[in-house]
């Protein structure tokens, strides 16, 4: 009798009890892992090599970096104020178009 027949529903038309649950294994206690081979005489674990250690990176200049971010901030809000007075062109005309 396999594990499935205790979930197999009963035939058509007849009232009898599933069977039951087959009984469990006789208990055995646990040995334990089975004893493995041991390693042949001098075997060493793969050896990883130790990379160089890293370069030095070269000096930054701080009063550049300052300068071209002054740029940027320049160059950004220039742009900003450029889109700004577009749009209120723009708008201008168009409210001007419908009011008038």
């Amino acid at each position: 009798m396999s594990d499935d027949a205790f979930w197999r529903r009963p035939a058509e038309g007849s009232e009898t009890a599933p069977p039951p649950p087959p009984a469990p294994p006789a208990s055995v206690p646990y040995t334990g892992a089975p004893r493995s081979t041991p390693p042949p005489h001098g075997w060493r674990p793969p050896v990883v090599e130790t990379p160089a250690p890293p370069r030095t990176l070269p000096a930054q200049d701080g009063e550049r970096i300052d300068r071209e971010e002054q740029a940027a901030t320049i160059l950004t809000k220039g742009m900003g104020i450029f889109a700004g007075a577009v749009m209120l062109v723009l708008l201008l005309i168009l409210c001007g178009r419908v009011l008038f």
